[in-house]
């Protein structure tokens, strides 16, 4: 589910355009979560660390925190771990996690139009779609109890 992920001048950009640069540790997380697709900071650092022993766990989890704070990666709390983070520029999506083998599936948002928008008529609640995770079971699951 990852994808190779090259540093470009956007990700400088917009590290430049809000004072910062682009860091060597930067640039490794950066490239981590885009070659995994979805991360956990420990998978992240160890992507990392391969790469250079001398990048900490506490710099990748503070790099992956600015890094949020300029909206080049978000996270998903797809249970009850560590989040996953993701490049910010992947598409939408909303993650259905499997409660039985603990598989991931991405869906596009527009699945769940109906109740994002009966949210915002009824109780004025505007949905983020990127942190959203479905729990139950998948198909495979389903099929394996015989329904």
């Amino acid at each position: 589910m990852g994808r190779s992920a090259e540093v470009g001048t956007d990700w400088q950009g917009r590290l430049r355009s809000r004072g910062y640069r682009l860091t060597p540790q930067r640039q490794l997380v950066l490239e981590a979560v885009g070659a995994l697709g979805h991360g956990t900071p420990e998978e992240i650092a160890s992507a990392v660390q391969e790469r250079s022993a001398a990048v900490s766990v506490s710099t990748v989890y503070r790099t992956l925190e600015l890094l949020e704070q300029i909206e080049l990666v978000r996270h998903t709390h797809l249970g009850h771990g560590a989040p996953t983070w993701s490049l910010a520029d992947d598409h939408e999506h909303v993650h259905l996690k499997c409660r039985d083998c603990g598989g991931v599936e991405e869906v596009d948002p527009a699945v769940f139009a109906p109740t994002v928008r009966a949210l915002q008529e009824a109780r004025g609640f505007t949905v983020d779609v990127g942190h959203f995770a479905v729990f139950g079971r998948c198909r495979e699951c389903t099929a394996a109890l015989g329904g």
